[in-house]
């Protein structure tokens, strides 16, 4: 399957108003600042906003963005094997800021929710200390645990999925609340 087409920030800035945009991230990270107008329905729930998706896609352009690009690509594959075309944001908001772009924050927010790649990245490292620290002091077979993180931090990069990320996804802190994902399925259903 080809890769999904990409739209720089600047080329969606100035299309911004013409673009349905897709949010992929947790609501936490959602919550921490999106692209102005961006309807959060995380990753794991596009198989149930698909019949809207596919809706809005016939009538114009649907932009998938995440923090990076690498979970809006597959959001966009995904979408591809069900018959709709969407374009990702090259780079995520991560570009879309160092751009100078602004993100909006929605108020009443005052604690953003950490990123899930920084989420990843302290229990990987955690975990990897902690396997090396019990293989010093209990067992030397608990370096096997590091060994693991660092096998799955590997995939993780040839695969471009990571299983880590889906399970801390799946978080209270992380996980869509019911009203949020059903008001972005109508705003959907309007437009």
């Amino acid at each position: 399957m080809t890769s999904p087409t990409t739209l720089d920030p600047r080329q969606a800035r100035s299309r911004l108003r013409e673009l349905t945009v897709i949010d992929v991230r947790t609501p936490g990270e959602y919550a921490g600042g999106h692209i102005p107008g961006a309807l959060n329905i995380p990753v794991d729930y596009l198989n149930r906003a698909l019949p809207d998706i596919r809706t809005v896609a016939h009538r114009g352009e649907v932009l998938v963005v995440c923090a990076s690009g690498a979970r809006s690509e597959n959001a966009c594959r995904m979408l591809a094997e069900n018959g709709i075309h969407a374009a990702t944001l090259a780079g995520g908001t991560g570009a879309w800021t160092a751009q100078g772009h602004d993100l909006h924050h929605p108020e009443g927010i005052r604690k953003a929710t950490w990123g899930m790649e920084r989420q990843v990245r302290l229990l990987a490292g955690s975990i990897v200390l902690l396997g090396l620290a019990l293989g010093e002091v209990v067992h030397p077979a608990f370096r096997l645990l590091s060994a693991s993180i660092a096998g799955g931090l590997v995939f993780s990069a040839v695969t471009n999925t990571c299983g880590m990320a889906a399970m801390l996804a799946k978080l209270p802190y992380d996980r869509p609340r019911k009203a949020d994902l059903d008001a972005a399925l109508a705003h959907l259903r309007r437009n």
